[in-house]
C-alpha cells in the first residue's frame, strides 16, 4: 500500500508541474500586468476611470503588438489597441507607466508601457486625428494610425506613422527607438534587475522547448523511482 501511495504521489507531483508550467511562460511573454490608476487615464480610444486594470499582449498572428486592456479580474475585456517597440537604455525591476502632459483638467493619456525586466516597452498608437491634437498639446511626437475608425482589421493593417507637433507625418523608426540598441550603448541593468539581453525581441508565441524539457525530466525522474521502488520490492 506504501507503494502505491508513493507512485500516486509522484505522478500528481509531475501532472501538476505540467500544468503550472503554461500558465507561468503565458505571463512572461503576454507581459500580463494588474496595475490601479488614482485618477482617469486616456488610452487609443478610450477613457479609463480612475480604477484596477489589467494589461496583457494579445497573442495575434498579425506581425504587430495589439495590447488588450481588462477589468480587475480579466473577465471583461474594455479596449483593444495598437502598440509598437520602444527601446530603453536601461530597464527598471518595476513597471513603468509613461504619460503625455494633460491639457487642463482632461485625463493624461497613457503614452508608454514598460514591462519589469525590460528593455523594451509598448508605446501605445491613437487614431491620427487624436494623435495630432496630443501632439500638439504635449508638443511631442506621437504614433498614430493613419486612419480615424480603429477596428479589429485596421490594427492588423493600418500603416502606422508617426505626428510631429507642426503636424508633419514621418516615419516612427526616425523618431522612436524601434529597434534594439547596439550592444555598446546599452547600460548594464541594476543587479537587483533580471539581465535583458539587448537583442532579444517580444516573441508572438511562446516555444514548447522548455515545457518539452520539464516534462522529460519529470518522467525520468519517475522511472528511476519505479526503479528504485521495484528493488525495494523484490
Amino acid at each position: 500500500m506504501k507503494i502505491v501511495k508513493a507512485l500516486i504521489c509522484l505522478l500528481a507531483v509531475t501532472l501538476f508541474a505540467a500544468i503550472l508550467l503554461p500558465s507561468a511562460r503565458a505571463d512572461r511573454w503576454n507581459k500580463k500586468t494588474i496595475i490601479t490608476f488614482s485618477e482617469a487615464v486616456e488610452v487609443p480610444g478610450k477613457i479609463l476611470p480612475a480604477g484596477t486594470y489589467t494589461f496583457r499582449l494579445l497573442d495575434s498572428p498579425a506581425d504587430r503588438h495589439i495590447v488588450e486592456i481588462f477589468n480587475e479580474d480579466g473577465s471583461q475585456i474594455i479596449v483593444t489597441t495598437l502598440a509598437i517597440n520602444d527601446y530603453r537604455l536601461r530597464p527598471t525591476g518595476e513597471t513603468v507607466m509613461k504619460f503625455n502632459e494633460r491639457q487642463g483638467d482632461a485625463p493624461e493619456a497613457l503614452r508608454a508601457w514598460f514591462y519589469p525586466g525590460d528593455n523594451f516597452g509598448q508605446v501605445f498608437v491613437y487614431p491620427k486625428a487624436r494623435a495630432i491634437q496630443l501632439a500638439q498639446i504635449t508638443n511631442v511626437i506621437v504614433p498614430a494610425v493613419t486612419v480615424d475608425a480603429v477596428d479589429d482589421n485596421t490594427l492588423k493593417t493600418a500603416p502606422i506613422i508617426a505626428v510631429t507637433p507642426d503636424q508633419k507625418e514621418v516615419e516612427v523608426t526616425t523618431v522612436i527607438q524601434t529597434t534594439p540598441l547596439p550592444a555598446a550603448t546599452v547600460t548594464p541593468a541594476p543587479v537587483a534587475v533580471a539581465p535583458v539581453k539587448a537583442t532579444e525581441e517580444l516573441p508572438h508565441t511562446a516555444s514548447p522547448l522548455p515545457l518539452i524539457a520539464l516534462l522529460g525530466g519529470l518522467f525520468i525522474s519517475l522511472a528511476i523511482g519505479l526503479k528504485f521502488l521495484l528493488k525495494l520490492v523484490s
